[in-house]
């Protein structure tokens, strides 16, 4: 079995990393200098326990892959760049093979699905960053991450537990459930503050705004009849498997838009995450005026090539009082 990372980012590359450091056959499809730096020297994984560097074959498209029938293809993009690389993959000649979206959101697997049979859905939680070209860092004890794994729209086959026994002896745990997406419309309700991470940098009480965007999907996802589970503070397995840990010598900044804002990426997944609240919204007629302004907000960021913490809290609250919403009494 080989496993097909597209994407050797912040979560694809410490990915790719544990997998090959624990013996896995893995190939990554990366670009630009991340690219270079892996086929240069490996990829260097940092934990805050250890640092080892991984060696795997990487490559620019996936069209310099000659696909095997036992191949697993994990997608590590953004959603903003799904629908190219599932394009890039149909024309390589991929078909039979599993995709795993192992992304934010819950957009990726209902895209997936119009171009391939077998789809999986995959929660994230694992808080790692590009520390440099060809550097990851994964700040949590004493697992790398925690994912839920489970078939799209709904079930489990031997794919997912397959694919969960390798993220095991990687060092990531894995739960395989039938119902991953009521994981994944959890883990949206926790990606909603992403946009306010990135706008303020952590700087100021950003809980209530946290809390604001959250009511909002949650009025939206009873209308709509969604079920959700609480992957957050009060998922034991929090505490128990994926601890926050600072490395010595390596800054997190943020969020994973926060994180795209700092590289000048081009692009942030903001309208695929509030975004996605805001269509719901939209569908059932329920008025999503804070996820709203941030969608808006997150566009003013990217053509202003604003960085994270160029925003001030009053500047936020004014705006949003123009829009009908009082943030505080």
């Amino acid at each position: 079995m080989r496993i097909i990372i597209y994407g050797v980012g912040a979560i694809g590359g410490t990915v790719a990393a544990a997998l090959a450091l624990s013996g896995q056959q893995v190939i990554g499809i990366a670009r630009g200098d991340q690219l270079a730096a892996i086929k240069e020297g490996g990829l260097l994984l940092r934990t805050p326990e250890k640092t080892a560097r991984a060696h795997f074959p990487c490559v620019a498209d996936p069209d310099e892959i000659e696909f095997r029938c036992d191949d697993m293809i994990l997608l590590t993009m953004k959603t903003q760049d799904t629908l190219g690389a599932l394009e890039r993959l149909r024309a390589a000649g991929a078909v039979e093979q599993p995709l795993f979206c192992v992304q934010n959101g819950v957009t990726n697997e209902r895209m997936t699905l119009r171009r391939f049979r077998e789809v999986h859905g995959v929660t994230v939680m694992m808080p790692a960053s590009i520390s440099a070209p060809g550097e990851v860092s994964a700040f949590s004890v004493p697992r790398h991450g925690v994912f839920d794994i489970g078939r799209y729209p709904g079930g489990r086959n031997e794919d997912d537990d397959r694919l969960a026994q390798a993220l095991e002896a990687a060092n990531i745990a894995a739960f395989v459930t039938p119902d991953v997406m009521q994981s994944k419309y959890g883990k949206l309700l926790l990606n909603l503050g992403n946009i306010v991470d990135a706008a303020f940098g952590l700087n100021g009480d950003l809980k209530p705004f946290n809390a604001l965007l959250r009511a909002e999907a949650e009025a939206v996802y009873t209308a709509a009849g969604i079920a959700w589970r609480d992957v957050g503070s009060a998922d034991p397995r929090r505490d128990q498997l994926v601890r926050f840990q600072p490395i010595e010598g390596v800054e997190r900044s943020g969020s994973s838009t926060a994180q795209s804002l700092a590289r000048g990426a081009g692009s942030i997944e903001t309208d695929y995450l509030n975004g996605e609240i805001v269509l719901l919204g939209r569908h059932h007629g329920i008025p999503t005026p804070a996820n709203t302004y941030f969608v808006e907000l997150s566009v003013r960021m990217l053509r202003g090539r604003l960085k994270p913490g160029a925003i001030s809290v009053a500047q936020v609250e004014t705006e949003l009082r123009a829009c009908g919403v009082v943030l505080r009494d």
